[in-house]
């Protein structure tokens, strides 16, 4: 039998989990109608870089087991990826936040997972936001 399940481990694959990243285009176009254009990509270049920063000190956080401010991080990121149109992004912080103000640590390390693959698809350049601006 050990050789039966050694032949069947070697036809193991790996996932690799995609996430779909959804972005509503209509909250950037609504910054740039009020804004007008130079001032729009300021702005939303900042969030961006503040959404960042966010992200990269909450993972810090983590990786730290600092969890004592997390849901209120989580939350401020929540409000960042809304006020820039990213749904998936801000429906997760969500979804962490829930888990971790449950005390669920075998959730929390899945949706966690989950968080950080969609902040990278959503912060990646070629998900940028030129094209949305109307």
């Amino acid at each position: 039998m050990t050789g039966r399940v050694g032949a069947e481990m070697t036809n193991l694959t790996m996932l690799q989990p995609r996430e779909r990243v959804r972005q509503d285009g209509e909250a950037i176009a609504a910054i740039y109608r009020n804004l007008g254009a130079p001032m729009a990509e300021q702005m939303v270049a900042r969030a961006l870089g503040e959404l960042a920063l966010a992200m990269a000190g909450i993972a810090a956080q983590v990786r730290a087991h600092e969890l004592a401010d997390l849901s209120r991080q989580l939350k401020k990121l929540q409000r960042m990826a809304e006020g820039l149109g990213m749904v998936s992004l801000s429906a997760i912080a969500a979804d962490v936040r829930d888990c971790l103000d449950r005390g669920d640590g075998t959730s929390f390390s899945a949706v966690w997972a989950r968080l950080l693959r969609v902040a990278e698809r959503s912060l990646a350049s070629e998900h940028g936001f030129a094209d949305l601006s109307g």
